[in-house]
């Protein structure tokens, strides 16, 4: 059984449909990754998800049960976090944890916080006002505040941004070792594709509030055929030039000794063993495969 499971949902705006009869599932322990330009409806979807904003047609299901016949329940069981929330300002950091914990009706609260705060790498801020915290550490209290209640699933909307590489990648290898020790369900929106990359099982992609594609990482890059080649070679570029042009190659010239050439990814050995024979010692070569940010472009402005 999914843990989330939602159904030809729509949501319109007058005469704006915002999310288009979309339907998906996330499956315990599975991160899916809910992706789109701005405008797409990601949010929308999440807020749907949360309550927030109430749905024009479709279902939402959680462990099996209709969410808005069974919501009490529902949101006992799951929990959100978001890069553009903002907690109270006037208190500090450990009594805003604290109101969400009664709000869940967390027992032990103040262990579980404190084990939190440590894990997070900012005990130190327990007792700081929310409102002196840079957007990084506000980020990091969010997610805290979504762990608080043991949730099976956390909706995840960008929850790196605002922080630096180093606390970014930290937080990601937090989240992948919750998945593992908790068996954790996440649906996950971000614009960093190698965020989506990394962790995601499986990607969604939104666009003007349809679902225009489903499926791995891994799947969704081979869609793109093409990858370029880069090469850095020694000798005239005559040679290499005259070579690319009889195969009716595309390419470009980076520098006097660099070239840039787009191909068909299964015909890159060819391309390798005809340049290294017109002359020219290739000095070092690079192969630029598709990515989930190609993927993403080519969506965007279909």
């Amino acid at each position: 059984m999914p843990v989330l499971e939602i159904r030809n949902l729509t949501k319109r705006f007058g005469d704006f449909t915002a999310v288009d009869s979309i339907s998906f599932a996330v499956k315990r322990g599975e991160i899916v990754g809910l992706l789109g330009p701005n405008g797409a409806g990601k949010t929308t979807t999440i807020h749907m998800l949360l309550g927030i904003t109430l749905k024009n047609g479709g279902s939402i299901t959680y462990f099996g049960r209709d969410f808005y016949h069974h919501r009490l329940e529902s949101l006992q069981r799951i929990n959100s976090s978001s890069a553009f929330n903002t907690l109270l300002g006037r208190i500090t950091v450990k009594e805003n944890l604290r109101v969400f914990a009664a709000l869940y009706r967390v027992d032990d609260a103040d262990r579980i916080i404190d084990e939190l705060l440590k894990r997070f790498e900012i005990a130190d801020l327990a007792h700081e006002l929310y409102w002196g915290l840079s957007s990084g550490q506000r980020t990091r209290v969010n997610l805290i505040k979504s762990l608080l209640n043991d949730p099976e699933i956390i909706l995840m909307d960008e929850p790196t941004a605002s922080l630096d590489p180093d606390i970014a990648d930290k937080t990601l290898s937090l989240i992948e070792e919750l998945r593992s020790e908790r068996n954790l369900s996440i649906l996950y929106t971000s614009h960093n594709m190698a965020e989506i990359t990394r962790i995601c099982d499986n990607v969604i992609f939104l666009d003007h509030g349809k679902i225009v594609a489903n499926d791995t990482p891994a799947n969704l890059t081979k869609r793109i055929s093409s990858a370029t080649l880069r090469l850095t070679f020694s000798g005239a570029r005559s040679t290499i030039e005259s070579y690319l042009h009889g195969r009716g190659q595309r390419f470009s010239f980076t520098s006097e000794n660099t070239v840039e050439i787009s191909s068909e990814e299964s015909l890159i050995p060819e391309l390798l063993f005809g340049a290294s024979h017109v002359g020219n010692a290739i000095t070092d070569i690079e192969i630029r495969k598709p990515t989930l940010e190609d993927v993403f472009i080519q969506i965007a402005r279909a």
